[in-house]
Formats: structure tokens, sequence, C-alpha cells
């Protein structure tokens, strides 16, 4: 996530587009404070900049690492507060903590594509 200086704003439906997410999902996000809209129209409508879309592409990679949407705020926080001021020890060792779990569930989720595989193989040989 790397902070931008840029006017470029965009409504919910391109950060959507943009991203291959849902409205729905970009809207929850908002709503539990994973992804506050950066402003809102007058009438109402969500507003996003590219800072946003980096901060939305963080999460949809944390996402099927199985983390929660408390792990992904402290992950979002921390990696937010350490290119401002410079990672402290503490939150270094967080980010090793989460690194770790990332780590896991990567592997575990090769090993089940790796099954899944098996299966197709198994499959396309049946006469």
């Amino acid at each position: 996530m790397t902070a931008r200086t840029t006017s470029s704003t965009m409504h919910i439906g391109e950060l959507a587009e943009r991203t291959g997410l849902s409205l729905r999902t970009i809207r929850h996000y908002d709503d539990v404070g994973l992804l506050p809209a950066t402003s809102r129209t007058d009438g109402g409508f969500r507003v996003y900049t590219e800072d946003d879309f980096d901060r939305l592409m963080v999460i949809k990679q944390m996402k099927p690492l199985g983390f929660s949407l408390e792990e992904m705020a402290e992950i979002l926080g921390i990696l937010a507060s350490s290119e401002a001021t410079g990672t402290d020890e503490e939150a270094h060792a967080r980010l090793s903590v989460f690194l770790a779990k990332a780590v896991h569930q990567r592997a575990k989720m090769a090993r089940n594509l790796s099954q899944a595989d098996e299966f197709i193989r198994r499959l396309n040989e049946q006469p």
C-alpha cells in the first residue's frame, strides 16, 4: 500500500469493476470499517480514491487466507502506520505472526488444490 497524492476519485461501481468485487462486498467493508469511503457526494454516494483501491486490493489478497475482519483491520493499520512512521518492533512482531499464518494457509490451499487436480485427472481418465 503506497500513499499517493492524486485527486483521481471513483464511485463504488468503478471500484467494483476494477477489483472484481461486488458492490455488496465493498459496502460491507465500508460498514465494518475496513474500507470507509474517502467521502460522499451531496447525494450520499460513496467516493473512493486510488489509495482506497490499493487498500481494497490488500483486503482482497487477505480474504482467501482466512484472516478475520479484526485481523485484517489490524494488518491494514500496521501497514499504514509503518509506511508513515517506519515499523517499530511490536508492529514487526505482529506482522511476523500474520506472515506465518499466511504462509501456513497458503500451503494448506496448495495441498487442497493438488488434491483437486488429482481428482480432476481421475475423472478425465474415466471412459
